[in-house]
């Protein structure tokens, strides 16, 4: 069933956004294969992050197993005391990694990286998380040939940061085209609108590939059922301006 807001749920943002980001990055990449096709290829990729208690995000590194031989086999025998020594309880921190799909597109004849693709999540937004250390990407991206998309489908959390103001509006996307450096295409539009379609730059003499972000959208909520798993009888958070309530109840329960 298809969703009741002409653009973006903004219900999906506390209540499922992280079944929703991973579900969104597949249907883009699904709606650019055919136009990709047959010189480009499109593959979903990770960052992982995780977090420590001052906020400082560090990279999650996966430390190697080592087993050795142990030439003094069998251990000596302990006393009773030692077995029965007393131990000292302590607590162990648990670190839950914070992994950030994003799309790759690579030439299929040398796999050189042509474009990125980001849908912002709530990590690259917040300093509590991965925001330093995406930003560091998004530099060396911005650095490089690489053509970078930013997608920011949250009202939550610090924009991306722009030499100038942001246009009015809720959700943003950023083209970032690589010869056109440092300027870029912003994007914007209102919770009330239909998401746009936004170009994804290719390669040198090839055309931009279109990226229909509603249409994208439209697929997500309705392959995941959200129109039966989101609760509209709850609050929508970030809290919303007095006008877009208003708007919100009038589009869940309109007048008949």
């Amino acid at each position: 069933m298809p969703s009741r807001f002409p653009g973006m749920d903004p219900f999906i943002e506390i209540q499922c956004w992280r079944d929703f980001h991973t579900t969104v990055i597949g249907e883009i990449r699904s709606a650019l294969l055919p136009q990709l096709r047959p010189h480009y290829v499109a593959f979903v990729e990770e960052d992982v992050y995780v977090a420590r208690d001052d906020g400082e995000p560090i990279r999650l590194t996966v430390p190697d197993l080592g087993i050795s031989r142990v030439s003094d086999w069998p251990f000596p025998v302990q006393d009773e005391a030692t077995l029965m020594a007393e131990p000292t309880m302590v607590t162990l921190p648990v670190v839950e990694p914070i992994e950030i799909p994003y799309i790759v597109i690579r030439r299929r004849d040398n796999d050189e990286t042509v474009a990125v693709i980001e849908v912002l999540s709530p990590t690259n937004k917040s300093l509590r998380d991965g925001r330093t250390e995406y930003l560091a990407k998004r530099n060396m991206l911005l650095r490089s040939r690489v053509h970078l998309i930013e997608i920011d489908l949250l009202r939550s959390g610090e924009r991306m940061p722009t030499n100038e103001p942001y246009p009015p509006g809720d959700y943003f996307a950023i083209v970032s085209r690589s010869q056109a450096r440092p300027s870029a295409a912003l994007y914007s539009w209102a919770l009330e609108q239909r998401m746009p379609r936004i170009p994804i730059p290719l390669a040198d003499g090839d055309p931009d590939a279109l990226l229909d972000l509603q249409h994208v959208f439209s697929t997500t909520y309705d392959r995941a059922g959200y129109d039966y798993a989101l609760k509209y009888d709850r609050a929508v958070i970030p809290e919303l301006n007095a006008a877009h309530r208003e708007w919100v109840r009038q589009t869940l329960h309109p007048v008949e």
